[in-house]
């Protein structure tokens, strides 16, 4: 993507189909979820926030997808996560590998709690 995406349609507009398609698929899931999120840009990544904080970003790289939920979600289910890549803040993810729905929402939800009980 040569320039930075304004919005998150913007950025994912700018994917390749099938990645755009699976991002959109946690976008959707996400606001399922948690449907009093908005959607920016932050960090040049598409971001929901919640209550005025970063909930989730994703983004798309050029071999892997990545979803960063937070430190405390990714680990609190650390032992979830054992068949993916991770990072303190991200999980890295493929077409061939998907993120469970069941996973994001569990992910979705711990963040959801400590937002919820302010934790910094």
């Amino acid at each position: 993507m040569g320039e930075k995406a304004k919005s998150v349609d913007e950025y994912l507009n700018a994917l390749d189909p099938a990645y755009r398609a699976e991002l959109e698929r946690l976008r959707a899931l996400v606001t399922q979820l948690v449907p009093d999120t908005e959607e920016t840009i932050s960090y040049g990544m598409p971001t929901l926030k919640y209550r005025n904080r970063a909930l989730v970003y994703f983004t798309a790289s050029k071999k892997h997808m990545s979803f960063y939920p937070s430190s405390w979600a990714i680990e609190e289910l650390k032992d979830q996560l054992k068949d993916y890549k991770t990072t303190e803040h991200s999980i890295q993810f493929t077409l061939e590998k998907t993120l469970p729905s069941r996973l994001v929402a569990d992910l979705v939800r711990v963040h959801v709690r400590e937002i919820d009980s302010n934790r910094q």
